[in-house]
């Protein structure tokens, strides 16, 4: 487990990556304290982070998948080795590279975030690498360059895949030789920095096309990590719905957002194609238009063109069949017809199994509510009886578990 404490000069976070460095101790935090801050000249022509609470929640979630990055995390952190981190879109790579640094025995050295995707097509080797006095129509004075302004530390390359062609044998040199020429030099400078590369591509596919080169993806891949996205750690959603509710109260000065459980569960069943960061703007958005929340939501849930990643059915699409004993199914607004309409063939029609949805169903609300079935009940839009029959058609391991008891009910008033 990677704990890290983030310390900052004043409520708005500066522009300086150095304010923002992480400890994973209280003797850390003691010396970094009492340490002059250090400053780079590069840190203001990376990537600017913003403020703290801009920023997304390092590793928030308690999932399995989530505590074995974190174990990784802190193993990877121990050793000075090239990493790759891969991961879609928002799911938090940044955050793992800042967790590996602040673990690891560079956390008091820079670390130095670079865009690739960002980098200006003729300035790009200069951003990287530096360059000399006058090497170029505008070069007033000499720079260091990204590599040179992480000595010590880290350097993040961002978004690795999309690194102009010309430039990776370049790159490929400096992870050869450790040692870096400016633009317009005939020296070369010695470096010692940790380089930690991230992308949300498919590295052996570009590989493949000729848009990456295949030493350098070598190089560059000693140890990968992969960041899951956030359809794959539903359990981990309500949390980070906590999280961000929390931040833009404070932040708008605003009553804390406190969905409903029906709600949570549209959150928890998103598929979230913009993972946290697609999260944290819907949750601001909620904010932001405060008087048509359930407008918002619908904007993204209702009218998302994506299939959902876990395809269960609303509560108010939930209902149990009397003729046909309890079966959870769909129900189908009048204006849709009949599926008799549609062709058994066509490849857009999806294939469900109801009792595959039922258990689904009855064992994720069963699991949101702690196994409370009144709650659950609620929460599927049916009565207790019934939902005690789902949990003995659909869950008998569970009521097994129970001895079979039934959740109390409220005396109802006289």
């Amino acid at each position: 487990m990677v704990k890290v404490v983030t310390i900052r000069k004043s409520p708005s976070w500066p522009g300086d990556f150095e304010d923002r460095r992480g400890y994973t101790s209280l003797e850390r935090f003691m010396e970094a304290s009492q340490a002059p801050q250090q400053s780079s000249p590069f840190a203001r022509q990376g990537r600017a982070v913003g403020r703290a609470e801009k920023r997304w929640p390092r590793l928030e979630g308690s999932s399995e998948s989530v505590r074995r990055l974190e174990d990784n995390i802190a193993r990877v952190a121990t050793f000075d080795c090239s990493v790759l981190i891969t991961g879609e879109t928002g799911c938090g790579k940044e955050e793992v590279a800042r967790a590996i640094h602040a673990a690891g025995p560079r956390h008091d050295k820079p670390f130095v975030a670079i865009n690739c995707g960002g980098l200006v097509a003729d300035l790009a080797e200069s951003q990287l690498f530096g360059h000399e006095k006058g090497a170029f129509t505008g070069a007033f004075g000499a720079t260091r360059g990204a590599f040179r302004a992480a000595e010590g530390g880290i350097i993040f390359l961002d978004e690795i895949g999309e690194l102009p062609l010309d430039l990776q044998p370049k790159l490929l040199r400096v992870l050869q030789r450790w040692e870096v020429t400016p633009v317009g030099s005939t020296g070369t400078h010695a470096i010692d920095v940790q380089v930690i590369a991230a992308t949300n591509r498919d590295l052996e596919a570009n590989v493949t096309s000729g848009m990456f080169r295949e030493d350098l993806l070598y190089r560059l891949n000693t140890i990968h990590l992969n960041v899951p996205p956030l359809r794959s750690r539903a359990e981990d959603i309500p949390r980070f719905v906590e999280h961000f509710s929390a931040h833009f109260a404070r932040e708008y000065g605003r009553p804390q957002w406190q969905p409903d459980p029906l709600t949570l569960n549209r959150f928890m069943r998103h598929s979230w194609p913009g993972n946290v960061r697609q999260l944290a703007q819907t949750v601001q958005r909620v904010y932001v238009f405060e008087d048509r929340v359930d407008v918002v939501l619908a904007e993204v849930f209702d009218a998302a063109a994506a299939p959902a990643a876990r395809p269960l059915p609303t509560s108010s699409e939930i209902s149990v069949a009397p003729a046909a004993g309890p079966v959870v199914g769909q129900e189908l607004d009048d204006d849709v017809g009949s599926m008799d309409s549609v062709a058994s063939d066509d490849p857009k029609v999806p294939v469900f199994n109801l009792d595959e949805l039922r258990r689904l169903a009855v064992r994720q609300a069963l699991a949101f509510t702690h196994g409370h079935r009144g709650q659950a009940a609620t929460l599927l839009g049916v009565s207790l009886n019934t939902m005690t029959r789902l949990v003995a058609d659909s869950c008998p391991d569970v009521l097994a578990k129970s001895g079979r008891r039934r959740t109390p009910t409220a005396p109802r008033p006289r």
